[in-house]
């Protein structure tokens, strides 16, 4: 589309574009794939010419995604990768090759998109929602611009009626079951791991690293319907730690295909062991059924170079500034594990933010018997719990917990931060921790970076 097309009916900047796309969340979130559907069979079915790798699960979904991308990178795939929530910019959800769209690109395909998605929306369908148009930009993206070999592809809210399921995927890949988005997913664990299997399509191998014994009764019946072949964690697979720094760890691989006796990560905690664990599962299925080509070193060095922003990263070492978006209970325990795993022997200072919508009482259980010191604050963001509201969980459950940090409502989080580094200038490691509105903002004012775009 040229300039003067764009000028003529269309969107001419990628800011405008991107106001477009985000004033859509106004809609909400709407399970469902019925839109979804219309806008591929209009737009000629995309999807069907991709191969995804279909990652779904209550944490670890992401860092999965950085493991997939740099080793698939490495090993010569040109590769797509569509993940959220986003930390810096929305341009970081649409990457090939592990570089952002062009934001040329993204108005281009905005523009392209907009006709159908209000065409929709005057019909009983209603109007398209922020994520269901992101979606279908980044299927138009990768089926129409750049072509990659795979797309690794993550969901947005549970699995089923997940917008991302529109796709029958070459392997899926089901990380974990918690509590988290109950309001949508439903109030048991069996609800959400149902969601979640919704992902597993009739033939389609299935990688899991689930834990939960009622979650994975529901993911082996899933499979068993389905005449999926199941490569389960501790079953088919297994993980073994064998060294962890600060700055890395390392672990052996045992699985139905071959043994691998050391494999380096940078990403810290025990989780990340699992989260690598189930992207070489992944390849490895890969390497069976779709000939996937990866030289051992390519592997290696792929699973030692992913990163994931705002998961447990040393974000500043000098002094020290640890970030870590942990904004629901398992990930607060998976958090609150590291911490003891690797800095034990020192005081803990943590300032956390979180949305309203979420299980502050269960995360708050694992961070409190953790904290010296307990900075609560609230993200530059809607929904946003008052500080001193979830500062008032923190001291009901504090005494329930018999623990007794120091508990600072700071609503201000630029003015939070200060505090967190005025209580850890005595000794002590500061952690930022909660939503990733939050994460993001603090992470963008430390490293420098323009004003984060941040959004889901």
């Amino acid at each position: 589309m040229d300039n003067e097309q764009q000028h003529i009916g269309g969107m001419t900047s990628y800011e405008e574009a991107r106001g477009w796309i985000e004033g859509l969340v106004s809609f909400g979130v709407r399970p469902g794939l019925d839109r979804m559907r219309i806008m591929m069979e209009r737009l000629g079915h995309p999807e069907r010419r991709l191969r995804f790798i279909h990652v779904a699960g209550t944490n670890g979904k992401g860092s999965v995604c950085a493991y997939l991308t740099e080793v698939l990178v490495r090993g010569g795939y040109d590769t797509g990768t569509y993940t959220s929530p986003y930390i810096t910019k929305f341009t970081n959800r649409f990457r090939y090759n592990g570089q952002d769209i062009e934001e040329e690109t993204l108005l281009r395909l905005a523009n392209e998109l907009r006709p159908l998605v209000e065409e929709i929306a005057e019909t009983e369908h209603g109007s398209p929602t922020m994520f269901e148009v992101s979606t279908a930009l980044a299927i138009l993206y990768f089926a129409r611009v750049t072509y990659p070999d795979y797309v690794v592809w993550e969901t947005g809210l549970g699995g089923r009626l997940d917008v991302t399921n529109i796709v029958t995927p070459v392997i899926s890949i089901i990380t974990n079951v918690g509590h988290d988005h109950m309001d949508v997913l439903g109030d048991s664990i069996t609800d959400i791991a149902r969601e979640k299997a919704g992902i597993i399509k009739p033939g389609v191998p299935v990688v899991s690293t689930v834990e939960n014994e009622e979650a994975l009764a529901v993911i082996r019946e899933a499979a068993r319907k389905s005449k999926s072949t199941l490569y389960q964690l501790g079953e088919q697979f297994e993980e073994t730690a064998i060294e962890a720094t600060e700055s890395g760890q390392s672990f052996g691989f045992k699985g139905p295909f071959r043994t691998m006796s050391r494999l380096s990560l940078t990403m810290a905690g025990a989780h990340q062991r699992k989260n690598a664990a189930a992207a070489v599962m992944a390849l490895e299925a890969l390497r069976q059924y779709n000939a996937l080509l990866v030289e051992d070193e390519q592997l290696l060095e792929g699973l030692r170079s992913a990163q994931w922003p705002g998961r447990l990263e040393m974000v500043r070492r000098e002094p020290r500034l640890l970030l870590d978006g942990a904004h629901n209970p398992e990930g607060a325990e998976s958090l609150a594990a590291a911490l003891r795993e690797l800095h034990g022997g020192e005081r803990i200072h943590v300032m956390i933010g979180m949305l309203g919508n979420k299980n502050h009482r269960g995360v708050l259980r694992h961070i409190l018997p953790i904290a010296d010191t307990l900075v609560v604050t609230q993200p530059a963001f809607r929904k946003a719990l008052p500080a001193e509201e979830l500062a008032d969980v923190a001291r009901e459950l504090a005494r329930e917990l018999g623990v007794s940090p120091e508990i600072i409502a700071e609503p201000r989080w630029p003015d939070a931060l200060e505090r967190l580094e005025r209580a850890a200038s005595g000794g002590g490691l500061p952690v930022v921790t909660g939503t990733l509105y939050l994460i993001a903002d603090v992470r963008a004012s430390v490293l420098g970076l323009p004003d984060s775009e941040k959004g889901w």
